[in-house]
């Protein structure tokens, strides 16, 4: 792993990408969560916290990550010029202590005193001068073996946030205090309390650590999830550009937040308090609140028409949208889901979300366009025994060698040139040209061209799910 030195101490930012954001549905799934979307600026909120750390000269990030995103988020750093990032793939999701595990058994190969940073892909940070000045103090305590998490500054009785309670200062840097207490997520008027005490602050999610004292306390109170983690990285596997733990090992850690493997328990903890502008986006009534507002202090996107409506958080990824006579609402669309509530019920969006997995609904999951390693598909039509894809290829991309045995397609190219293996056959498949592949017939398609590669898929058959796939050979190690 490429290093750093902000001064003398390697600091090396660690991202934790492994949420779904199901609050923020349906624009956030699990096939494409918050964090890979642009919601507060143009870039997608992975972006911008990878580009706190290179902003300020840190290490290149370690990135842990669901590994059905990995080609996502490898794209995504491409695209703001973010090199040398080790990725790590989560064979299954077990919160963050393990994963914070596996990145320090990484970084202590080559740096066993460097300073991690951890946070989450997809919290928001406005201020960037006091998260610098934060930063510092961090760093400073980290060095001298504390574990140092950011209190933010509370701006209203929070019942969605996890709270802080600031103890003693301590000696060495000022503004950094020991933790008297954590609390969980309070009802209103105990939040109400803790806003007027002035003595507690919103739990941010980031710690500052040096990487062998992170590792020594969860060897110390949670000593099962460095068990199951060390298995798990010394049978790792590099994958592509990726590092791959080992999956029996991973899945054995207890499923547990490094709030409650270690933070509560350590004697070490320390918290700093600041305003750094910070919002964890984790509902549409938050990115209502940090998002501009037009004169009426409605927040528009997408091809949106309003009249006498007030406060509202209006979000179009498709068809126009028009809402009139309605005040402090929460309208977004997409291509197949819109949602509409009260700002006061954002939490509950999570609730339709558990009501749609247990319905066995695939919008609760998955959108109609799906990113892969070569490009996207987007389903147009689907019915019981046929269905109509939209496919589009990037210049050198390449399926993987397939067959199916429960359907037959037919390609209509609508834009550049195919390559098409069908059978013992390539064919070069040009604009308004097609070709037929029968159930069964092995074939791929790739595109040699310099233009993306668009074109129609129609499928038939008795059986039209995604799992009816036969991958006799892939370019992106894909099982």
């Amino acid at each position: 792993m490429a290093s750093c030195r902000a001064g003398s101490k390697l600091i090396v930012p660690v991202v934790l990408s492994g949420g779904t954001g199901s609050r923020l549905w349906p624009m956030s799934r699990a096939s494409f969560p918050k964090q890979l979307w642009s919601l507060v600026s143009e870039r997608s909120m992975l972006q911008e916290t990878v580009l706190r750390g290179q902003s300020a000269g840190f290490a290149p990030p370690v990135i842990v990550c669901n590994e059905d995103h990995r080609f996502l988020i490898a794209e995504q750093l491409r695209e703001v010029l973010v090199e040398d990032a080790s990725i790590m793939l989560e064979p299954v999701g077990r919160n963050s202590a393990p994963a914070i595990t596996a990145a320090a058994l990484l970084v202590t190969q080559t740096h066993p005193d460097a300073v991690l940073w951890m946070m989450a892909a997809d919290a928001d940070i406005k201020k960037s001068e006091a998260l610098t000045q934060a930063m510092t103090k961090a760093v400073q305590a980290a060095e001298a073996g504390r574990v140092v998490t950011f209190g933010m500054t509370p701006t209203r009785p929070e019942t969605g946030y996890g709270y802080i309670e600031k103890g003693a200062p301590l000696p060495g840097v000022d503004g950094v205090f020991a933790i008297k207490s954590f609390r969980e997520k309070p009802a209103q008027a105990v939040a109400e309390e803790f806003l007027k005490d002035g003595n507690y602050f919103w739990n941010s999610g980031m710690f500052v650590f040096r990487a062998d004292v992170l590792l020594d306390e969860m060897r110390r109170y949670a000593p099962e999830v460095v068990e199951s983690v060390t298995a798990a990285f010394e049978k790792r596997k590099t994958d592509l550009d990726f590092i791959r733990l080992d999956k029996a090992a991973f899945a054995q850690a207890p499923d547990i937040s490094i709030d409650y493997a270690i933070a509560e328990k350590t004697q070490v903890s320390a918290v700093i308090p600041a305003d750094l502008g910070w919002s964890d986006v984790g509902s549409w009534d938050a990115l209502w609140d940090i998002s501009p507002k037009t004169a009426d202090g409605n927040v528009l996107l997408g091809d949106v028409l309003t009249e006498d409506a007030h406060g509202c958080y209006i979000r179009s990824e498709g068809p126009l949208t028009a809402v009139t006579g309605v005040d402090d609402v929460v309208v977004v669309v997409t291509a197949d889901a819109v949602l509409v509530t009260h700002k006061d019920r954002a939490q509950d969006v999570k609730k339709l979300v558990d009501r749609l997995k247990t319905d066995g609904r695939g919008e609760a999951s998955e959108h109609q366009k799906n990113y892969r390693p070569w490009g996207f598909y987007e389903g147009l039509i689907r019915n019981e025994r046929f269905q109509v894809k939209r496919i589009v290829v990037n210049p050198g991309g390449k399926l993987s060698l397939q067959k199916h045995f429960h359907r037959a397609e037919h390609w209509v190219v609508v834009g550049g040139v195919a390559l098409v293996t069908k059978g013992d056959e390539e064919i070069l498949v040009r604009e308004d040209e097609s070709v037929y592949l029968p159930q069964g017939c092995v074939h791929r398609l790739e595109n040699p061209g310099k233009i993306p590669l668009t074109l129609i898929e129609v499928q038939s058959g008795a059986y039209l799910g995604e799992d009816d796939i036969i991958r006799l050979e892939d370019s992106y190690n894909r099982n």
